[in-house]
């Protein structure tokens, strides 16, 4: 088993970070892409945002039967 040394960035003058190639490639990400930006300790997570196209069916099946609606206050 061998350790895979860690992919790096640097930060330019103007806050912009180049994602290697690797990393996109391997994340399946794409040119134009939106992500998002979660604080994380003292890091920052970095996600994708979801299409709609992706996002539908997630909730198929779903048990909503305790769900209540923000206008019912019972």
């Amino acid at each position: 088993m061998s350790i895979k040394p860690p992919t790096t960035a640097t930060l330019s003058s103007k806050y912009q970070i180049v994602i290697p190639k690797s990393v996109c490639e391997d994340q399946d990400w794409q040119s134009g892409q939106e992500f998002a930006f979660i604080p994380k300790g003292n890091g920052m997570l970095m996600m994708p945002v979801p299409s709609l196209i992706d996002l539908q069916g997630i909730a198929e099946g779903a048990d909503i039967s305790h769900v209540r609606d923000r206008n019912n206050k019972s």
